[in-house]
């Protein structure tokens, strides 16, 4: 009679400790990179909030102040009555907000047309729109001003938003967001008797919605900080826009005061910082819905 022994593998107690000690230090990495990335991004950003605190002899002194030895806020009335930053405000909230909608709109139904309709070449179709990503925003700027001067739209708000009204990455977004969406919810409504603005209206954006929050937001922060092209096909101050009106407190002064013009860099960033802090939530969402569904 033969006998068998049963051979019990025992995992050493130095490989599980090492193996945690591996962990504990990839941890460790994480937050330090995390740590600089975040330190990386966010130091201009509390040096133009101190600065814009700060009299100009104190942003010049070295070694340098980190917290502001007598806080002022004169920088900010100064910047306001240096430029016409009211005027500039409402350009702005015109040209971001028809431009946004008017972005928002075009790219959820170019995106359902590209997930849900059939019509021939269709896929040739979405690669001239991949092809649209690859060019550079400057190549367009010739035509796109030649073709405005001839409709006469220099110095108007339809000039400044109508250019930049498609944008491509919009609905690429949007489409890959649209393939996640589950087909039998479609396919219930299409039983129903819905037809397509139906479906789209009532099922795929509210199904949507983190993901045309996140778009809206994206195209909100890039128009709200459009310089090159408002600086081009406008002439006059009071066509221009908070982007500009910084250029215009560099421009007027002989010996930059950049206390002020961090105090008027302020007034262009806390209005995305307070639109944002709204919508992280929605973007959020649509990360981790993302995540799920992938």
């Amino acid at each position: 009679m033969a006998l068998t022994d049963d051979v019990v593998i025992v995992r050493p107690q130095t490989t599980m400790a090492s193996w945690r000690r591996r962990s504990l230090l990839w941890q460790v990495a994480g937050y330090l990179a995390m740590a600089f990335v975040v330190l990386m991004i966010g130091m201009p950003v509390y040096w133009t909030v101190v600065a814009s605190f700060k009299e100009s002899r104190e942003i010049y002194t070295i070694p340098p102040t980190w917290w502001p030895e007598a806080p002022t806020l004169a920088n900010y009335m100064r910047a306001w009555n240096a430029a016409p930053f009211g005027r500039y405000y409402i350009n702005s909230l015109i040209t971001t907000t028809s431009s946004t909608a008017i972005k928002v709109v075009f790219a959820v139904f170019s995106a359902y047309a590209l997930v849900f309709l059939r019509f021939p070449r269709k896929n040739l179709v979405f690669l001239f729109l991949l092809a649209a990503l690859m060019v550079p925003r400057e190549i367009t700027i010739i035509p796109n001003y030649i073709t405005v001067a001839r409709l006469g739209w220099i110095n108007t708000y339809q000039g400044i938003i109508i250019p930049g009204a498609a944008v491509a990455y919009g609905t690429f977004l949007l489409r890959q967001y649209f393939r996640t969406l589950p087909q039998e919810v479609l396919e219930a409504a299409r039983v129903d008797g819905a037809g397509h603005v139906r479906i789209l209206w009532s099922v795929v954006l509210p199904m949507s919605q983190p993901a045309v929050v996140t778009m809206t937001l994206l195209a909100l922060v890039d128009k709200w900080n459009d310089f090159l092209w408002p600086l081009i096909i406008t002439n006059t101050a009071d066509m221009r826009v908070l982007p500009i009106g910084i250029f215009w407190l560099l421009d007027q002064e002989g010996v930059i005061n950049w206390g002020v013009v961090m105090a008027g860099t302020l007034f262009v960033m806390l209005p995305m910082l307070l639109i944002f802090l709204w919508a992280q939530r929605y973007i959020v969402e649509g990360i981790a819905s993302g995540a799920v569904k992938g």
